[in-house]
């Protein structure tokens, strides 16, 4: 005859959050954010306080991915582009773009790369993320030195793409109808409807 335990089933653990008291301090570095468990959601770092990335669309995530492919298919060698990696732009500060185009020479097995490893972050704005999209995290790159930076705005699919002037601000040098043409940070002539969920 089988026996039964009665011993009671271990609760599972809560899932991970930040601290409270650390965040009201803003007391969180890129360390803190590289050290965060497995089972921690995607953060972003700003000025210490972590804040989670929320989910993006199917539409997002499909753009996203269509434009990550055409990029790594064109990059030239000394490049490769590569998406749901961080960017590391200051000890207190670590974002996460949608699409990088970084050296190809950094150690791929990471998941963040510092603002010189990298020449081209791209942010798809969503209603969620519009305000830090557009303003917060350009600027954020544009201090650390990020050369170019393209803003893709959906409903239709519109790319901004901007250059770091020597003022130390993004310029906007080209913008999509049907196609994309701009010669840094290589030659690129995009179909936007390659990129179009």
């Amino acid at each position: 005859m089988a026996t039964v335990s009665a011993e009671p089933i271990p609760h599972a653990p809560d899932p991970w959050q930040p601290d409270p008291a650390r965040q009201r301090l803003a007391d969180y570095t890129v360390e803190d954010v590289l050290a965060l468990p497995d089972d921690a959601p995607r953060v972003e770092l700003f000025d210490g306080v972590l804040h989670v990335v929320p989910s993006p669309s199917s539409n997002h995530q499909t753009l996203t991915a269509l434009l990550t492919t055409w990029l790594y298919q064109r990059t030239p060698e000394h490049l490769t582009a590569t998406q749901m990696v961080g960017v590391v732009t200051d000890f207190k500060n670590s974002l996460e773009p949608d699409v990088v185009v970084r050296s190809a020479a950094a150690n791929g097995e990471r998941h963040m790369f510092t603002a010189d490893e990298v020449t081209l972050v791209v942010e798809v704005v969503s209603p969620s993320t519009r305000r830090n999209d557009r303003f917060r995290k350009p600027a954020d790159y544009a201090a650390a030195g990020i050369r170019h930076y393209w803003r893709i705005e959906q409903n239709p699919v519109h790319v901004y793409a901007y250059d770091l002037g020597p003022d130390g601000h993004y310029v906007l040098v080209a913008e999509s109808a049907d196609r994309l043409e701009v010669d840094r940070p290589f030659p690129i002539s995009l179909p936007i409807a390659d990129i179009t969920p």
